[in-house]
């Protein structure tokens, strides 16, 4: 009998033209940018100064990025709508005042947990409402709604920080040693809900509906999709996660303060965008915004190393932001061409 297998064709293999084919892909993958700024950004600051690349200052790094992710994490969602939310920081502010207010004055912390992160989905879902029922721009809303709450914030905390003491509040700003790096449980949640959300965009219906609203919303409402609803269910996401953020802020730091995190909403937005995120809607990814909120985290900690004003800092963060746009501007040119 003749072996069957003697007759197979032997593998292929790739010529130099698949071979260049596969290069120029990789190349232009997105995350490629953002990954190799990351890359260069420790790169640099492990060889000027003499206490980046150290085991405490890389848990350091860590923790100061979870509360900012998270935040990003929602801002993402929006920014991919085409839209933009202003308030997000405010929203979790007011979320730790809530909780902690509510437990410093004898309240249960499970209901204070539950109080607080209804709170930032309810304000999640009005500025959704408003931009989808009124048709109001998302920076308009969100601008109305970054005042509004930030004042709620300072009237109900009757300006006012609230010490968290209470083991569930603080829950998250625990956690363990790994090769000398002491990983929070906040960092752990990090990592699971851009995992959830990766696979909920990349891998549902919703996340395709959510890119294509963001690329052409009269497109996506002709094909069937529910645009409205859609850019609802965003806003609402982000809403819960503004919620989350709150929690890991008391955490991070276990006290509620109404002044704190005021420039959380231009830190998220700025890892969103050097992520790789169009701020022009449909394109981006959840592990973009993961680097890119990495790379935010590196340069504080190593221009602060290096002795850098803050103010210089953040004239260098707010140049990268420049930067990202117009290269994302250029690319989308070129592409419709």
């Amino acid at each position: 009998m003749t072996d069957a297998t003697a007759a197979d064709p032997p593998p292929s293999v790739p010529g130099p033209t698949e071979r260049r084919e596969a290069l120029g892909r990789a190349l232009r993958n997105p995350l490629l940018g953002p990954l190799a700024a990351l890359v260069a950004a420790v790169a640099i600051f492990t060889l000027t100064t003499d206490t980046f690349a150290t085991a405490g200052n890389a848990s350091l790094i860590l923790q100061q990025s979870i509360v900012i992710g998270t935040l990003a994490l929602g801002q993402t969602l929006i920014i991919l709508t085409a839209g933009i939310d202003l308030a997000n920081g405010a929203i979790a502010v007011l979320g730790t005042i809530v909780m902690a207010k509510y437990v410093v004055g004898g309240g249960d912390p499970l209901l204070a947990l539950v109080l607080g992160l209804t709170i930032t989905v309810v304000l999640g879902t009005v500025s959704g409402l408003l931009v989808t029922r009124l048709g109001l721009p998302p920076f308009i809303v969100t601008l109305g709604m970054l005042t509004v709450v930030f004042a709620l914030a300072r009237l109900y905390a009757e300006s006012r920080s609230y010490p968290v003491t209470d083991p569930l509040l603080r829950f998250w700003g625990q956690g363990t040693v790994v090769g000398g790096v002491r990983i929070t449980w906040g960092t752990l949640l990090l990592i699971v809900v851009f995992a959830v959300f990766w696979f909920a965009l990349s891998r549902t219906a919703w996340g395709r509906h959510v890119y294509a609203v963001g690329n052409a919303p009269e497109a996506a409402r002709l094909a069937g999709i529910k645009v409205s609803r859609t850019i609802l269910s965003v806003y609402m996401a982000a809403g819960a996660l503004y919620g989350i953020a709150a929690w890991q802020a008391l955490g991070r730091i276990p006290n509620a303060d109404p002044n704190a995190y005021q420039t959380a909403n231009l830190d998220s937005i700025t890892a969103v965008v050097i992520g790789g995120t169009s701020l022009f809607g449909g394109r981006g990814s959840v592990i973009g915004t993961l680097i890119g909120t990495l790379i935010v985290g590196v340069l504080r900690s190593g221009l602060t190393q290096a002795g850098i004003d803050n103010l210089y800092q953040d004239l260098a963060t707010g140049v990268l932001v420049i930067v990202a746009v117009s290269l994302d501007q250029v690319s989308r040119r070129r592409a419709a061409r």
